[in-house]
């Protein structure tokens, strides 16, 4: 077992060079590798950051019927979204962090910046963003732990976990969509209609950088020791709930609530063999302008996000799984900044057809796990999802539609093979079967004249951690 531990634990040390830690003092706990500093051991500064280079193809065909001829996000690759093959940089972070030692052992900061291509440097004019600003105070770090500025928000583990050591390469549907967050436009923006390829008008019509599960604000946190073999831990966070490098756009606050408890078998390091289970809750409201009237008017609508889930980790096995319910402003496409779905030009919040009406919801959920093979480099890995976007809305009618609902389930199985060159550098492949429906709809009609000819996906990523 010590082999196959030294062998095969190749992402706890990687994990050292991302965060710049001990990685015997901090163990797979994210609360405290995100958020704090080994007391008495930190270095006032240090550097770190990690690069991730990928090709992807996608083999979806264009759309029937109505939009022969024509795609759509989910067929293209991101972030530009012009081409169904593409090599890219699509993450470049630098960032450093530390403690005031020896003026004060208690204070440690964070930071963190995105040279990459990829949704939250696609937007706008600037070749770079700050995606983590963060200081925390460990005065009281036997109780809570006071973390303020730019921080990652804690929720689903595939999303909150450190970026450089998740085990595929792209998110699942229901990650993306419902906790990325596109923050929507301030100013009313029509839907882009689906086009041929290249395309000749940007099918990403918003003009903030994604949320990236982050947010500006105040977190109070810790994680406490309850047994020799268990640990707790806890997050409470309010903040703007618009995005990262921006002010607050109005009056409210979004709250967060999570808890984790985990049973450790062994070993130390991001990867460490324990048995982890956490449960998470978030509630905000967004503003919109959604109506199409040339008068600015937003309106807020409620926005809220929970979920459960566990991972568990034992030599040479690891598994997780988890659920995740969404309620209100459901992400609808990088073509509908006003979150509108009838069509380019048109956007009626109050339609039971849009993502932004109290009412709205969407459920997701994903089990994966992987196989560490004994005394190899080699990591084998497998994950089913289910989305359903708009699941639980009454049937409507509208056009030549009767009695037909706005919900589209997306299914995704991946297999993965992951190869560690070293402790810092491993090559990932993934191969993925993706589909799309329309339930309420015929082949080709509606919303399937465009989700028709979703299929696999290939995507190769080298990624280096320094």
């Amino acid at each position: 077992m010590k082999a196959v531990l030294k062998k095969t634990m190749l992402a706890a040390s990687c994990a050292a060079a991302l965060c710049g830690i001990n990685t015997t003092v901090q163990a797979a706990d994210w609360l405290m590798i995100q958020g704090a500093e080994p007391h008495g051991s930190a270095g006032r500064a240090k550097l770190w950051g990690f690069i991730q280079a990928q090709y992807q193809h996608d083999t979806s065909d264009a759309g029937t019927g109505p939009n022969a001829g024509l795609y759509v996000p989910p067929k293209l690759i991101g972030p530009d979204l012009d081409s169904q093959s593409a090599f890219n940089i699509n993450r470049a972070r630098i960032g450093v962090r530390g403690t005031g030692m020896p003026i004060d052992p208690n204070v440690n900061y964070f930071f963190l910046a995105e040279f990459g291509n990829n949704a939250i440097t696609n937007s706008g004019s600037s070749f770079a963003k700050i995606t983590d600003a963060s200081i925390t105070l460990n005065h009281l770090k036997d109780f809570v732990r006071i973390r303020g500025g730019q921080f990652k928000i804690p929720m689903a583990e595939e999303l909150y976990q450190g970026i450089a050591l998740f085990d595929y390469i792209n998110f699942t549907a229901g990650t993306n969509q419902l906790l990325l967050e596109r923050v929507p436009n301030r100013t009313y923006t029509g839907n882009t209609a689906p086009q041929a390829l290249p395309p000749g008008t940007s099918l990403n019509g918003y003009t903030d950088s994604v949320a990236a599960g982050r947010g500006i604000g105040l977190q109070l946190f810790n994680t406490l020791k309850v047994a020799s073999d268990w640990e707790m831990g806890y997050s409470f966070v309010v903040e703007n709930g618009n995005g990262i490098n921006s002010s607050d756009n109005d009056d409210n606050k979004d709250y967060h609530l999570y808890f984790n408890a985990t049973k450790i078998f062994s070993g130390a390091g991001p990867r460490r063999q324990d048995w982890k289970t956490f449960a998470w809750y978030s509630n905000g409201k967004r503003s919109v302008d959604g109506t199409n009237d040339s008068v600015h008017n937003p309106l807020e609508y409620d926005r809220k996000r929970y979920g459960i889930g566990t991972k568990y980790t034992k030599l040479p096995f690891r598994f997780s799984a988890e659920w995740i319910k969404a309620e209100g402003v459901i992400f609808q496409g990088p073509d509908k900044p006003s979150f509108g779905l009838l069509g380019p030009g048109v956007g009626n919040p109050a339609n039971s057809f849009n993502g932004l009406n109290p009412d709205a919801e969407a459920t997701s959920w994903y089990v994966e796990g992987g196989y560490y093979i004994p005394n190899t480099k080699w990591e084998l890995d497998l994950r089913y999802a289910k989305f359903n976007r708009m699941d639980s809305q009454s049937p409507i009618s509208f056009g030549p539609f009767t009695n037909v609902t706005p919900e589209i389930e997306f299914t995704e199985l991946t297999l993965g093979v992951q190869y560690h060159l070293n402790k810092k550098t491993r090559l990932t492949l993934n191969l993925s079967r993706n589909e799309a429906e329309a339930v309420s709809f015929a082949s080709g009609a509606g919303p399937n004249s465009n989700l028709d000819g979703v299929d696999n996906r290939y995507a190769l990523q080298l990624t280096h951690i320094f």
